[in-house]
C-alpha cells in the first residue's frame, strides 16, 4: 500500500507545474484544514488558484501525456469559480485545482505559507483566516462545521478579528453567515458561564 508520500506525487506535479508557469497557488479543502490542526478523512488534494493559464489544457499536457487524466472545466460568468481543473491517476490522491476569481482569493494567495502536507511534500498552505472566508463563501453545512473546528483553537479571538475584518469582501450571504455564527458562539459562551 502506497504511503502519504507516494499518493501526494500527483500533488507535487501539479504544484511543480503551477511554479513553472509562474502561477500562484495555495493549497486549500481538506488537506490544510489538517495542517492547521482539524483532522478530515479526505482522498484528494485541493488547490486555489487565480490563474488563468491554468484553464489551457495545453499547459498539462505533460502531465497527460505521463498518464494523469486531465479534466478542465471552465465556469460560466455567473458561476463562482473561473473553473475547475481535475487531476487522476492510479495510485494518487485525486488533485483538483480551483480557478477563483476574486480579489479577496488573490489576498489569500499572498498570505499562504509554506507548510508540510501528508508529511511528504511542502506546499504554500491557506491561513485559518483564509479558510474560514472559503468556507463561508461555500456556506455548505459541512463547511459550517468546519469553521466551527478552527474557531475551537487556541488563537480564537484573533482568528474571529481577523475574519471580522475581511468578511466585508465576501457577498452578504457570507457577512449575515458569519454573523450568525459569532452570535451562536456568544449564546453558546454565555450558557456555558452559568452551568454548575
Amino acid at each position: 500500500m502506497p504511503g502519504p508520500a507516494d499518493r501526494l506525487k500527483l500533488a507535487e506535479r501539479v504544484a511543480a507545474t503551477l511554479g513553472a508557469a509562474r502561477a500562484r497557488f495555495a493549497l486549500i479543502g481538506a488537506a490544510a484544514m489538517a495542517v492547521h490542526g482539524v483532522a478530515r478523512s479526505t482522498q484528494d488534494v485541493d488547490l486555489l488558484t487565480l490563474s488563468d493559464v491554468s484553464l489551457d489544457g495545453a499547459a498539462w499536457e505533460p502531465l497527460a501525456e505521463g498518464g494523469v487524466d486531465v479534466s478542465v472545466t471552465r465556469g460560466d460568468a455567473d458561476d463562482p469559480l473561473a473553473g475547475v481543473v481535475r487531476f487522476r491517476q492510479e495510485g494518487q490522491d485525486q488533485v483538483d485545482l480551483i480557478v477563483g476569481r476574486y480579489r479577496w482569493q488573490q489576498r489569500l494567495l499572498e498570505r499562504a505559507e509554506p507548510a508540510v502536507v501528508g508529511g511528504a511534500i511542502t506546499l504554500p498552505t491557506a491561513q485559518p483566516r483564509d479558510l474560514v472566508l472559503l468556507k463561508l463563501f461555500a456556506g455548505g453545512p459541512h463547511d459550517l462545521w468546519d469553521i466551527e473546528q478552527l474557531l475551537v483553537g487556541a488563537d480564537s479571538e484573533t482568528l474571529v478579528s481577523a475574519v471580522s475584518d475581511d468578511v466585508s469582501q465576501l457577498p452578504a450571504r457570507c457577512r449575515r453567515q458569519w454573523d450568525r455564527l459569532l452570535r451562536e458562539r456568544s449564546d453558546d459562551a454565555g450558557g456555558d458561564a452559568g452551568a454548575p
